[in-house]
């Protein structure tokens, strides 16, 4: 399966669609209705009012959907920006196989629809190097942010990120900051004058009650496997973006600086208005997904790649159908 994950044929597309419909496959044999929670923003109220009430398979199709389409997103991250030295299948895999280590990660919630738009900005950021003429994007990616957290309010602190990121890759330039800021706010201006015509604005439902809590994790092997999963893979990954780091162009190693700093704003998101769940814990997928990817390309012998798939799939379909997780 590796070995196919490494070519860079189309026909992988419809192979990555499979071997996801595959690992998500508990998502149709066990579904649920929409998960919601305190950080959930105007905007995913909004639609789980159209399909609140509806059929649970076509939350888990909705679910399932996002999910491929994330996948795809992350591998053309991945490719687009030469982030490794070959162009593979490997990001989307890594990504799919993350998202099956915990049932939260694969059912409808808001921070599921959310990863979409982050994955996008960081997209549309990373194509800002030496752009002459950039304000367009930079306001269009403050705007994505702004929308995002009215997906998932905790969203909007990727913005700092964004910034930090075009710090990095483009000379410092206050009207870029300031642009940025103004996509970021106008999803509120207009909602703010919304409220204002309808007689409805009031400070309490414009901005929303912002709390750091620790969460209150049950320790259990399962989670502790899926921690390792995650952790081991990261590191191995971390060591040969490392060796490989001297070969790489000037914008790549920017890149992965971002991506890094994108992982370490995602483990803050989750610690905010806490609603001790996992759900909102999926926005570290698409980084850990990043930095999985040399971990499965880039070791000079073929065991050790081999050994991490098969052990993280044994997991996967061992939590999946021996263990009462996903019921």
């Amino acid at each position: 399966m590796i070995g196919l994950f490494k070519q860079k044929s189309p026909a992988n597309i419809v192979l990555l669609f499979i071997f996801g419909l595959l690992l998500k496959l508990p998502l149709f044999l066990y579904p649920k209705a929409i998960t919601t929670g305190p950080n959930d923003g105007r905007l995913y109220q909004f639609l789980v009012g159209y399909l609140q009430g509806g059929s649970v398979i076509v939350c888990s199709l909705i679910s399932f959907l996002f999910l491929y389409v994330q996948a795809l997103l992350v591998n053309y991250l991945i490719n687009e920006y030469r982030m490794t030295t070959r162009q593979t299948f490997l990001p989307g895999m890594a990504y799919l196989m993350i998202t099956s280590f915990l049932p939260e990660w694969n059912f409808l919630s808001a921070s599921l629809l959310t990863s979409t738009l982050i994955i996008w900005a960081f997209i549309k950021l990373f194509r800002l190097y030496n752009v002459d003429n950039a304000s367009a994007s930079i306001f269009n990616i403050g705007l994505i942010i702004g929308i995002s957290s009215f997906l998932f309010f905790p969203s909007v602190f990727f913005g700092i990120c964004i910034l930090l990121g075009l710090l990095i890759l483009r000379p410092f330039r206050l009207n870029e900051l300031f642009l940025f800021l103004l996509g970021v706010v106008t999803p509120y201006y207009f909602y703010a004058v919304y409220l204002y015509l309808t007689n409805a604005f009031s400070v309490k439902k414009f901005v929303p009650v912002i709390g750091l809590q620790m969460h209150e994790i049950n320790a259990t092997v399962w989670l502790a496997a899926s921690t390792f999963l995650l952790i081991i893979p990261f590191l191995i990954g971390g060591y040969f973006i490392q060796t490989h780091l001297r070969k790489m162009l000037i914008q790549v190693r920017k890149n992965w600086s971002i991506l890094l700093l994108y992982l370490l704003v995602a483990l803050f998101i989750p610690f905010i208005n806490n609603s001790n769940s996992f759900h909102n814990w999926v926005l570290l997928a698409a980084p850990f997904a990043a930095f999985h990817t040399p971990a499965y390309l880039y070791p000079p012998r073929k065991w050790l790649p081999l050994a991490i798939f098969t052990i993280t799939i044994g997991f996967i379909v061992a939590q999946q159908y021996f263990t009462t997780a996903w019921h």
